[in-house]
């Protein structure tokens, strides 16, 4: 979900791994999720603060109905219940469907810019036109 590639879950990228992850947060919810773990508030999360977050939701210190508590119940698995080939199997179910939406994404962004490029073809063909037809109107 570090779309920036900067070590880094920033607002927006929370944004995006909580609706992929089918769990929809308002603004505030969202800024509220990274306050709650923002150690150096810096505004963003660290891996090591999403840890911390992870542990918390064990300890028990996540609210019930705060976003990280939701986003630990989307993201455990309880090992001794699913076993080991359970919990790999889960890791790889998320990892295709991430990669799944991720190709979704990339035929729409392929679309958008045959579009664009079809629409740029025919701006030349016109302008083309109109420079012959400006030659015989003369």
């Amino acid at each position: 979900y570090d779309s920036g590639r900067d070590g880094y879950i920033d607002l927006m990228e929370l944004k995006l791994m909580m609706e992929k992850l089918g769990a929809p947060q308002t603004h505030l919810g969202l800024k509220n999720m990274i306050k709650e773990v923002d150690e150096d508030f810096d505004g963003k999360l660290s891996f090591r603060e999403v840890r911390v977050a992870m542990g918390a939701k064990g300890a028990g210190e996540l609210e019930e109905d705060s976003g990280l508590m939701t986003l630990a119940k989307l993201s455990e698995i309880d090992v001794s219940i699913e076993g080991v080939k359970g919990a790999k199997n889960f890791f790889e179910a998320k990892v295709q469907a991430l990669s799944s939406a991720s190709k979704f994404e990339a035929e729409i962004k392929a679309e958008q810019d045959e579009r664009k490029r079809e629409e740029e073809e025919r701006r030349h063909r016109r302008a083309a036109f109109r420079e012959l037809k400006s030659a015989f109107s003369q």
